[in-house]
């Protein structure tokens, strides 16, 4: 008797737990994935070409090295000069 109480046990949690797997979410109507509405909304900012961001970074962290910064240091001017706050 305390197999078949088990078993039970055992069924009765996989109909259960199945339901969940199934439940996801569901692309809003109307909206083609991949299209300008699934897209993130802006965030107000001026977009910068990636190679231009990639080489302001690189010349601040030769900045840094230069002047041998570390840690919290290195992280605070790295983030004035790409910004040219420096």
């Amino acid at each position: 008797m305390t197999f078949n109480r088990a078993a039970a046990v055992v069924a009765g949690s996989l109909l259960l737990a199945v339901p969940a797997y199934a439940q996801g979410t569901a692309p809003s109507p109307g909206v083609v994935p991949g299209s300008a509405a699934s897209a993130p909304a802006p965030t107000g900012k001026p977009a910068v070409p990636s190679a231009e961001r990639t080489a302001k970074s690189k010349d601040c962290s030769m900045q840094a090295d230069n002047q041998g910064l570390h840690g919290k240091a290195r992280k605070k001017f790295r983030n004035a000069c790409k910004h040219g706050l420096s």
